[in-house]
């Protein structure tokens, strides 16, 4: 209200347009920054306040979750939210993890910052450029063929060209550029894709939510040792289901399993 006040008595007193529309461009630069102001502070509140409270202790994780702009990859309806602590709706029905989940998986990757790294629901992106801040090179595959396209003008127009974007069924990876150093799911699978453990590297980490698609899953991270899978259950996790393939094994009745394999405890929940 008062910058249209303001800007009504620069026009009564005659000011020209083009000194009245160079005024209005001051204004909106002067509230844009106010606003980025805000979101760097709810960004450091996020870091301080939900993840180095809880079990987050990766240095280089905490610095990059404090300068990725997360309300960029959300609806401008809910960019006020996007630094709480819960998950936020995107389009097709999908949704962006809460700020802890997505730095609790990033750490369990145990990226150095040269790994080839492999995400399996791309989504709004944000994981993506997470990523793409901690590792060499990111390929991400999304289903939804809108969502990848968003997300890819979205990640190129803030500079993150380490990141490749396609639309497919990330049940069978990216066979064309395997092997990975690490794979992150971002959807839930009723058991583990055997393709994503074929392309992950030996000694390599796949972090991935298993269980009922429709309920609570245990997120895992799992090792390949001598082409062997062991498996840590780190947490119980919610996420929206993994389409395509996932589905129709689904229906045949062959999901909804944690496969055997050298396990370590279950560390907590959230």
């Amino acid at each position: 209200m008062e910058q249209n006040g303001i800007m009504k008595r620069v026009m009564e007193r005659g000011i020209g347009r083009p000194l009245a529309m160079i005024a209005i461009l001051g204004f909106g630069l002067c509230f844009a920054r106010q606003d980025e102001n805000w979101f760097a502070r709810k960004r450091r509140d996020m870091v301080e306040l939900q993840l180095k409270t809880r079990d987050i202790k990766d240095k280089k994780v905490l610095e990059v979750m404090g300068t990725v702009p997360r309300h960029l990859f959300v609806d401008p309806a809910v960019q006020t939210d996007a630094y709480e602590d819960y998950p936020l709706p995107i389009a097709e029905g999908q949704t962006i993890s809460q700020p802890y989940i997505v730095a609790l998986m990033t750490q369990c990757l145990e990226l150095k910052g040269q790994e080839k790294v492999l995400e399996v629901g791309t989504g709004s992106g944000y994981q993506a450029a997470v990523l793409a801040r901690l590792a060499g090179n990111v390929y991400s595959i999304e289903i939804h063929a809108g969502l990848a396209a968003q997300a890819a003008a979205l990640l190129r127009r803030l500079g993150f060209a380490n990141v490749e974007i396609r639309r497919g069924d990330g049940y069978f990876g990216w066979p064309e550029q395997a092997p990975f150093d690490a794979i992150i799911v971002t959807c839930a699978a009723g058991k583990i894709p055997e393709p994503l453990f074929e392309e992950l590297k030996e000694g390599g980490r796949l972090v991935i939510p298993v269980g009922e698609t429709d309920g609570v899953q245990t997120l895992i991270r799992l090792r390949k040792i001598n082409g062997q899978k062991r498996i840590e259950e780190i947490t119980a996790v919610r996420f929206v289901p993994m389409t395509g393939e996932n589905q129709k094994i689904k229906r045949l009745g062959e999901g909804d399993s944690l496969e055997a394999g050298e396990r370590s405890p279950r560390r907590g929940s959230y």
